[in-house]
């Protein structure tokens, strides 16, 4: 909406009266040192940090009406504070350098949104030692004569720094003070020679001084710092005539060889002024020791050989060189003198000869005997090796070269000329038997030569054999088998023996000896060893033989071997009963047992089996063929069942038993065994014929259980006299002396005391040749009437027979006879005197008489 020209005059109008009545805001002005108010002569240091507040404008309106602040910088000087609007916080925003700026000026204004009112302020920037020292006029070079005088001025270096107060002041120091020649004014920054100290243009011709400037120190941002900076000043030695000639590259060695022609160069000295920044010139001449042979040219110091080397009559020659500085003017400054040293030299030009007898030579033999002794000299080989050349040319260095160890040569370094000598060095390794030959080359190589000139011999050595080998066997034992039925004069071993010397000395002879080699004989020359003609082995009387064989040569140098000879069996025995004919009581159900034995020493020849070729009557017993335990067959478990098959009721069988041997050819033999059978129930019957029974086979049993039973009754009766007599000796009464009568026992009784006598003497089968009486129940012990002899101890009851629970029979011996049988209504208790009895002990008796010649009766 456009406003019409009268209505825009009465707002101007209006306006100006609103600010005609109201009146400005202004600036508080607190004086030096606020940071509140106007800015008035405010300052800041240099080192303020950026971001700092460091003022605060602080004003009033007098209407109240709300302010605000402003700060504005020329446009072509940098803004370097800002303002809070609001608050009037005045904060840096630009880094402070008073070097570069000491004074900043700024317009502040204040203004209450009607009026405004800005004045023009000066901030000082006040100074911090923010500044290090500079050198001026760098760089600092001078020259200075070497002949200057102690404690003169050289040089003087200046430093500012821009900073006021003590951050500004600057003092000089050297560095390295005490390893130096000069010496520095602290303020002035005058460099000076050091008291004493002198230059020297040939040691130095230049000096490197470091100046140290450091200004006084001062606050920066809270801390306390020193700046410093460094210059060096290069001081060049100008060089003065104070030196004499000086000869470069000392000592001088020269050659002239033997093809050198004359007028030729030998070498050349080199002389400079010792005043090398302005050198004289320099001239050169021969003081004496040349005698004519050899000229030096005076400007350039080369000394030529003037005659032939083959003129020469010595073999080194020593020259003294003179040098002379002339100075500019001409005249003849300084001098110096140098020896020089001239060898006349023979070339290289002939290698190391090796010589014989009869001149030069390459191949050098000998014949010797092997293992000679240690370090022997080979005189027989006469060698000497020669170099024509001299000094160390003729020097070369000799050794073998071949089977190391063995020899050494002497010399190892020759000069010139000398004679060779070879030594043994490994006698053992000289042995005829490993090489026939010992082939080496000597060899001579000169040392320090860049030719390395050499030549070689040969040297061949042919050696001789002697007797330094025993024979050795092939082993160090030897084993042998053969059969014993092997007849005399057989093949049984080879041996064989190596003696690896030559000829005779080679030659083995064998012989045998020891403890098994009586049935042996061996060849002396092939080593097969046989049996002697008569001789007959048996394996069963000696199955092994060793002996030891013995490698001769004819010196008597010997090796022993051991030879072990084992037989081998042959099957050449029968299998041995005991007895062709044997009787056997079986009782039913246990088996007996035939033995036979075969006296052949290995297996299978000593191996029996066992089988039954003839049997009355047949079917009636097996026998295991390993054992020989013959049984019933498992068919017969009763007596009645034997009875049955048994002709004319008896139990009486005979057998015929054939023992066969596992051998090839198999041998075998045959014994008749007649058997006899009864029942544990008969046994049953009598104790005495049950113990006969088990002692049938036995007798001696019989005799330990009697001897037994009487020496218990011996002990028994020893111990009641003992006891009796104690009693009565303990009595104070004086007893009566008792005779007790006896009646003389009838014949009868006494015949049967004296058979208990004879007891212990006969044989044992008699002690069951007893008759026994009707026991006296009415006896009374003490009485003198007819006492009749003591019986003889009952025998022990037979083992009650317990059923078959898994356990082991029990087995009565076997006596040889036959019994009767019981019959089933007679007593169970039959007496000593019965017909069963009486049988056993008849039958007991001839079997023990029979067996008792080869046993001891055992009491």
């Amino acid at each position: 909406m456009r406003r019409g020209p009268r209505a825009a005059l009465a707002l101007g109008l209006l306006r100006l009266w609103l600010a005609q009545a109201n009146f400005a805001p202004h600036f508080f002005d607190n004086g030096v040192g606020s940071t509140n108010g106007n800015m008035a002569l405010f300052s800041l240091p240099e080192d303020t940090p950026v971001g700092s507040h460091v003022y605060t404008l602080n004003g009033t309106d007098p209407e109240g009406d709300p302010i605000s602040y402003h700060i504005s910088f020329d446009p072509s000087a940098r803004s370097v504070f800002s303002v809070d609007p609001n608050f009037g916080n005045i904060t840096l925003v630009e880094e402070l350098d008073r070097e570069r700026e000491d004074e900043i000026e700024a317009i502040i204004s204040i203004s209450d949104g009607l009026n405004l009112v800005a004045e023009k302020v000066t901030i000082l920037v006040t100074d911090a030692n923010d500044e290090a020292p500079s050198f001026i006029q760098e760089p600092y070079v001078v020259q200075v004569p070497e002949d200057i005088p102690t404690g003169s001025s050289i040089i003087k270096v200046h430093a500012v720094d821009k900073d006021t107060g003590s951050g500004g002041s600057v003092t000089y120091f050297l560095q390295n003070m005490h390893a130096t020649k000069f010496a520095m004014d602290r303020h002035s920054g005058v460099l000076r020679l050091r008291a004493g100290a002198t230059l020297d243009y040939e040691k130095a011709q230049a000096h490197f001084v470091t100046v140290v400037a450091k200004d006084g120190g001062g606050r920066l941002r809270g801390a306390d710092v020193v700046f410093s900076a460094t210059t060096t000043v290069t001081v060049n030695v100008e060089d003065v005539q104070d030196m004499a000639p000086v000869f470069v590259g000392t000592p001088y060695y020269g050659y002239v060889y033997e093809d050198t022609l004359p007028g030729s160069e030998v070498l050349m000295v080199v002389a400079m002024d010792g005043d090398r920044g302005k050198p004289n010139q320099i001239l050169y001449s021969l003081l004496n020791g040349s005698d004519g042979a050899f000229e030096i040219n005076e400007t350039s110091g080369v000394i030529s050989v003037m005659q032939s080397p083959a003129q020469l009559r010595r073999e080194v020659y020593e020259l003294h060189v003179q040098v002379t500085e002339v100075s500019s003017a001409g005249i003849p400054a300084a001098q110096a003198m140098v020896p020089v040293t001239i060898r006349i030299v023979d070339l290289n030009n002939h290698p190391p000869t090796f010589y014989g007898e009869s001149g030069p030579q390459n191949r050098f033999e000998l014949s010797m005997y092997e293992h000679p002794p240690q370090g022997e000299i080979l005189r027989g080989l006469k060698i000497t090796v020669n170099d024509s050349d001299q000094g160390a040319n003729a020097k070369f260095n000799l050794r073998l070269v071949g089977p190391g160890g063995i020899f050494r040569v002497v010399p190892l370094t020759v000069l010139n000329e000398a004679q060779v000598t070879i030594i043994v060095e490994n006698s053992a390794a000289i042995d005829y038997e490993k090489f026939k030959v010992l082939t080496f080359k000597l060899l001579a190589i000169e040392v320090n030569t860049p030719e390395k000139f050499s030549s070689t011999a040969d040297v061949v050595i042919q050696l001789l054999d002697t007797n330094d080998n025993v024979p050795k066997f092939t082993s160090h034992y030897y084993i042998a088998r053969i059969p014993e039925n092997a007849p005399g004069g057989s093949n049984v071993v080879a041996v064989t023996a190596v003696d690896p010397d030559t000829g005779p000395w080679g030659e083995v002879k064998y012989s045998i000896y020891g403890s098994g080699a009586d049935p042996f004989l061996i060849h002396p020359s092939t080593g097969i060893i046989y049996t002697q003609p008569w001789a007959s082995l048996d394996a069963e009387a000696t199955a092994r033989y060793n002996f030891y064989v013995k490698a001769e040569d004819m010196e008597g140098k010997y090796s022993l071997a051991e030879v072990f000879v084992t037989l081998l069996d042959v099957n050449d025995h029968y299998p041995q009963f005991g007895k062709s004919f044997q009787e056997k009581t079986m009782v039913l159900g246990t088996p007996v047992k035939i033995e036979a034995t075969d006296q052949d020493a290995d297996e299978p020849n000593n191996l029996v089996d066992y089988s039954i070729t003839h049997a009355e009557p047949t079917n009636v017993f097996d026998i295991d063929t390993h054992t020989g335990e013959i049984r019933l067959k498992n068919s017969i478990r009763s007596l009645d069942a034997l009875h049955n098959i048994t002709p004319g009721g008896d139990f009486t069988w005979s057998l015929e038993v054939q023992a066969k041997d596992r051998g090839s050819p198999s041998f075998s033999t045959t014994a008749l065994l007649k058997i006899d059978i009864t029942d544990t129930e008969m046994l049953s019957r009598s104790p005495m014929a049950a113990f006969l029974m088990q002692t049938k086979d036995n007798p001696m049993k019989a005799v330990g259980v009697l001897a037994g039973i009487m020496a218990i009754i011996v002990a028994i009766t020893v111990l009641i006299s003992t006891a009796t007599f104690w009693r009565n000796k303990k009595s104070n009464k004086v007893l009566p002396v008792r005779r007790v009568l006896r009646k003389r026992p009838s014949p009868a009784p006494r015949a049967v005391r004296i058979e208990w006598l004879k007891f212990r003497r006969t044989k044992a089968a008699a002690k069951f040749v007893l008759k026994e009486d009707p026991p006296n129940e009415n006896c009374n012990n003490n009485s003198l009437g007819n006492t009749l002899p003591p019986k003889a101890p009952a025998p022990p009851p037979p083992p009650t027979m317990a059923p078959n629970m898994g356990t082991a029979h029990w087995t009565v011996p076997t006596v040889s006879g036959s019994l009767t049988p019981q019959q089933p209504q007679r007593s169970p208790k039959p007496k000593v005197g019965s017909p069963i009895q009486s049988a056993l002990v008849s039958e007991l008796r001839q079997k023990f008489e029979k067996k008792s010649v080869g046993n001891k009766a055992y009491f």
